[in-house]
């Protein structure tokens, strides 16, 4: 990554230690920039509380300050104070030094779009765990009005010369950005958009509640269509954003791989769900209280299990691989389903090479309809355990598969060098700082 240090992107683990202690988790990443974009809608101020220091919000910051709007990040506070009042056309060398760093820039189509009639999108960036097409986006614009130049020799030119309009849209498969993009693109539309096959995860409901704050017209209905009746003008919002369900279910696995004990402060029962009921089945314990919930391996033997991901209300598909790492000391087979991402299983190269048995399928093991059926990508893997982990250099090959890189150097036995580190800072936030408070012995 651009800016970043080698020497600084090590981090060297003795591992072998129950991590045990208590951690703060904040604001969901997957919702916090969606929220910072939706404040250029409203020629207003906006502030949004219990935001997360991570990387992500660093970025999406930057990319408004191009656009001319005024953010002012109070990061130990977790307060984002968004000034909107004015917007300008970023300059398209400096919004090109941004490509690479997230894939939020296509979600300023829509804001942009309605306050100055043209974005200009640079060639996005993002984790590689399989194909995140933006022609779901593309479409949707389309639909609602935009004119989409795709061969501008720096990125995607974007117009609405007749202002954008209500229309049907229907999406083939519940894509969380594309669902993202059209309640940022329709609610200042003119008339009514219908959206069908819509996403409806917890992050989304939460963007849904900060636009209705800010004025917009949308209902939900239970079929997962969305519908949006467009409004003349927006107001700026406040807001607390929803806790990072992911992050808290990772520092819940790692709590099971190394034998731990962490009490995670912020996270909340009711979007976790469907991940406590298979923590559970492995054989972990957890105690929800008022102010977060408390993870820990009870000893004795963990249960194998089978896991299908899946859209929400389904287990979520960031939640997988940190947990297949706990599932490498289960005792027994475990499979793993991947329905979400086809090329997800790519982090479980290194934990084989640090002792665990872990074998990957093209077929579908499992029952759950697979858009990867029949199709040469591994996307199902059979984890055989308990098996000791072993100390390895690693390279962080994304956020979610590095966290779980991490968890597998902690688990292991003797010294660990994980390189990229700065790949998780994307969505972890201190988690440094975390594991050191946890009795991680690390450097």
């Amino acid at each position: 990554m651009v800016g970043v240090n080698p020497e600084e992107d090590v981090l060297h683990v003795v591992g072998g230690k129950p991590l045990a202690g208590s951690i703060q988790v904040r604001g969901a990443k997957n919702f916090v920039s969606k929220a910072m974009v939706a404040a250029l809608l409203a020629p207003g101020i906006s502030v949004l509380k219990n935001v997360p220091e991570i990387r992500d919000v660093q970025v999406v910051s930057d990319l408004l300050r191009l656009h001319g709007v005024k953010v002012d990040v109070e990061p130990r506070e977790g307060v984002v104070t968004i000034d909107a009042s004015h917007v300008e056309l970023a300059d398209v060398a400096d919004v090109d030094t941004l490509s690479g760093s997230s894939r939020i820039p296509i979600l300023f189509s829509g804001p942009l779009l309605h306050r100055l009639g043209e974005a200009f999108i640079p060639a996005l960036g993002g984790c590689k765990i399989g194909s995140r097409p933006i022609d779901f986006h593309l479409e949707t614009l389309r639909k609602l009005g935009a004119k989409v130049d795709k061969e501008h020799e720096a990125g995607i030119h974007i117009t609405a010369p007749d202002g954008l309009h209500g229309a049907k849209i229907h999406l083939p498969y519940p894509s969380v950005g594309a669902t993202e993009q059209t309640l940022l693109a329709a609610v200042l539309a003119d008339g009514k958009t219908e959206l069908s096959g819509a996403a409806t995860e917890p992050e989304i409901m939460d963007l849904v509640a900060v636009l209705q704050k800010m004025g917009a017209q949308i209902s939900v209905d239970v079929d997962r269509t969305i519908r949006v009746e467009g409004v003349k003008a927006l107001k700026g919002y406040r807001h607390t954003a929803l806790p990072d369900r992911i992050e808290a279910a990772s520092w819940a696995s790692a709590a099971l791989a190394t034998h731990g004990d962490i009490f995670v402060r912020g996270a909340q029962q009711p979007d976790m769900m469907t991940f406590l009921n298979v923590f559970r089945k492995i054989g972990g314990e957890f105690d929800v209280r008022d102010d977060g919930i408390r993870f820990w391996h009870p000893g004795g033997d963990l249960k194998p299990v089978a896991i299908e991901t899946d859209v929400h209300p389904g287990f979520m598909t960031d939640w997988q691989q940190p947990l297949v790492v706990a599932l490498t000391q289960a005792k027994g087979l475990s499979i793993v389903h991947e329905t979400v991402y086809e090329n997800r299983f790519g982090f479980t190269k290194p934990l084989v090479q640090m002792g665990a048995t872990i074998q990957l399928y093209k077929e579908c093991l499992g029952s759950l309809p697979c858009r990867f059926q029949q199709r040469n990508f591994e996307h199902s893997a059979v984890i055989f355990g308990p098996t000791p982990l072993s100390g390895q250099d690693i390279d962080v090959p994304d956020l979610r598969g590095g966290f779980s890189h991490l968890i597998a150097a902690l688990t292991a036995s003797g010294p660990s060098e994980v390189h990229g580190i700065s790949l998780i800072d994307r969505g972890y936030e201190d988690f440094r700082d975390k594991l050191v408070a946890l009795g991680a012995d690390i450097d």
